[in-house]
Formats: structure tokens, C-alpha cells, sequence
């Protein structure tokens, strides 16, 4: 099935609540780890994190063919270029933000895992066993700040988005949000 501008098709509806719902929370473990120091919840945040941008490729890949769902409502042009900006800002997030955490924890010399499948070895210092040596320090510090910007960023379209989805069902009534739930409207 084809997105029309009556109802959103299933695999679109199902992919953006996938890479969506899995984004927000990997966010909200990721700041709980960073304030709390909870350095058992690494492995399941990175392997979770490289799992999800298989699918948001896909997602990306699904929309470049689908296109963008047509609006249901008419908006003014301000509200268009923020909807814009927003929806670019999450697409290029989805990929940005597992990128950026392979690239810290890759060139970190941590090494890169799938729920306990290597797919890079970490860089163990010889002299410590309980440290590792940095591959590429540089990389690694990349992907640090870009991690922490984009999550930063992510958070802030994430909440414009879901304003933007209560707006056009509460304000507008046109069902903008039902047809994401999958209904036909």
C-alpha cells in the first residue's frame, strides 16, 4: 500500500513509530546513564542504538520513495518551514545519533558490540586491563560533541514534533495525528 492523503501506509506508520519510540527512550537511558554514572546500561544503549539505524535507513529509504505524507491541513508559511526544519532535523538524527555514538565508542578504543556480537575489538591497555587505549582520539572527541549536540538537538524537535502533532489534532481537529496511528482519515 502506497501513503495517500487519507490514510498513511502500514509500513510507514509502523516504521516511524519504531525508530521513534526507540529514539526517545535511548535518549532518556542515555541521559539517565550520563547523570547517574550507570555503566551497565552501555552495552544495551550502544547495541540497541547500531540496531536501530539499520532502521531508520529503511525508513529513510521507504520515505525518498513514498514522499512526504501531504499536509491535511493548510498551514502558513512560517509553520510549514518550522515543520520542515523539524522533520529534517529528526531524519538526519536517526542516522547522526548511532553514527556519532559508534564513532565515540569505536575510536574510544571501547570497541563496537551487538548484544555481545563484535564487530569491533576494543583496544584493552596493556598496562591497565581496566582501561582501553583510544584508536583515534580525534574520532572519538568527533563523535562525543556530535552525540551530545544532536541529542540535545534531537530533544528539542522531538518536543516541537509531538506539539506539532497535539496541535493539528486539538487545535486543528485534522486528524494528522490519527492518520500516524494508522487510521484512515
Amino acid at each position: 500500500m502506497k501513503d495517500s492523503k487519507q490514510q498513511l501506509a502500514p509500513l510507514t506508520v509502523a516504521l516511524h513509530w519504531i525508530v521513534g519510540l526507540t529514539l526517545m527512550a535511548l535518549l532518556a537511558v542515555g541521559i539517565y546513564m550520563e547523570e547517574n554514572e550507570a555503566y551497565a546500561l552501555y552495552p544495551i544503549h550502544k547495541s540497541i542504538g547500531m540496531l536501530i539505524v539499520v532502521v531508520a535507513l529503511a525508513r529513510i529509504g521507504w520515505r525518498s520513495r513514498q514522499g512526504w505524507p501531504q499536509p491535511l491541513s493548510k498551514e502558513s508559511r512560517p509553520q510549514r518551514l518550522l515543520a520542515t526544519a523539524v522533520h529534517w532535523t529528526l531524519i538526519i538524527g536517526t542516522v547522526l545519533m548511532p553514527v556519532s555514538g559508534m564513532m565515540m565508542s569505536g575510536g574510544g578504543g571501547h570497541g563496537l558490540e551487538i548484544f555481545g556480537w563484535q564487530l569491533l575489538a576494543a583496544n584493552p591497555d596493556p598496562a591497565n586491563p581496566q582501561a582501553v587505549l583510544p584508536l583515534s582520539e580525534s574520532l572519538a572527541g568527533l563523535g562525543h560533541e556530535l552525540h551530545e549536540l544532536g541529542g540535545n538537538l534531537m530533544i528539542a524537535a522531538i518536543v516541537l514534533h509531538v506539539a506539532g502533532a497535539l496541535k493539528h489534532q486539538l487545535m486543528d481537529g485534522d486528524g494528522t495525528l490519527s492518520r500516524m496511528l494508522g487510521r484512515r482519515v
